[in-house]
This record gives C-alpha cells, sequence and structure tokens, in this order.
C-alpha cells in the first residue's frame, strides 16, 4: 500500500517539476480565466445595475427586464468564445513572447472594460431612451 501512495507522489512530484521547467506563461489559460471572471462580473453587474434600473420604472413584476437579460448574456458568451478562438490562432501564429505579452495586456483591459463599462452604459441608453420619451 505504501509502494502505491509513493508511486502517486512521485508523479505528482514529476508534473510540478515539469511545469517549472518552462518558464513560458500559459497564455491561453490567463486569458480564458479572465474572459470567464469579466463575464461573471458581467453577469452580476446586468442584474444588479441593468435589471434594477428597469425593474424600478415599471412599479411591477415584468418579465421583460429577466429576457432581456438573458438575451446580452447569450449573445455575450460566443463573443468570448470567439475571443478565445482568435487567441488560439495567435499563439499558434508564431508571435514572439514579447508581442504576446503586450497583446495580453491590452486584450486584458478591454475585456475588463468592456464587462464593467457595458452595463453601465446600457443604462445610459435606458435613461436617454426614457427621458427623450418623456
Amino acid at each position: 500500500m505504501a509502494k502505491t501512495v509513493n508511486r502517486h507522489e512521485s508523479y505528482f512530484d514529476e508534473a510540478a517539476k515539469a511545469d517549472h521547467e518552462d518558464d513560458t506563461p500559459n497564455w491561453q489559460r490567463k486569458i480564458s480565466n479572465h474572459i470567464a471572471y469579466a463575464l461573471l462580473a458581467y453577469t452580476a453587474l446586468q442584474i444588479f445595475v441593468v435589471i434594477g434600473e428597469l425593474g424600478g420604472h415599471d412599479g411591477g413584476m415584468s418579465m421583460l427586464p429577466y429576457l432581456g437579460l438573458v438575451v446580452l448574456i447569450g449573445l455575450v458568451i460566443p463573443v468570448c468564445r470567439k475571443f478565445e478562438k482568435i487567441w488560439e490562432r495567435r499563439l499558434e501564429s508564431g508571435m514572439s513572447q514579447e508581442a504576446i505579452a503586450r497583446q495580453y495586456k491590452f486584450d486584458r483591459i478591454m475585456i475588463w472594460l468592456t464587462a464593467i463599462g457595458f452595463p453601465f452604459l446600457l443604462v445610459a441608453i435606458f435613461r436617454g431612451f426614457s427621458a427623450v420619451s418623456g
């Protein structure tokens, strides 16, 4: 039994060593993690900011804001997947690590600006339509 445990421990030790042998960052995993966390933040902001804004105007329990939420999130998920595919092609293109690092920093900022900014932009648009329509 002790031999089995030692065999598994050595397997995990070898895997950990293999991970540290190559200091190249896993850009695909890093960008995918940012996309996933930004999608969670986007969804939370849609729920609390946009639904709060839409729900406050009709006084009742309308299903329209929730349908809009599902549609907006449903539209964003394919865009996120396409963005991950772009990164797959980018990594296979043979770009230098410096160029990839610069693109990663730019894309990471754009992901978070979009995830945080879009719900507030929607609220501003709703308020603008509400002000115009009186």
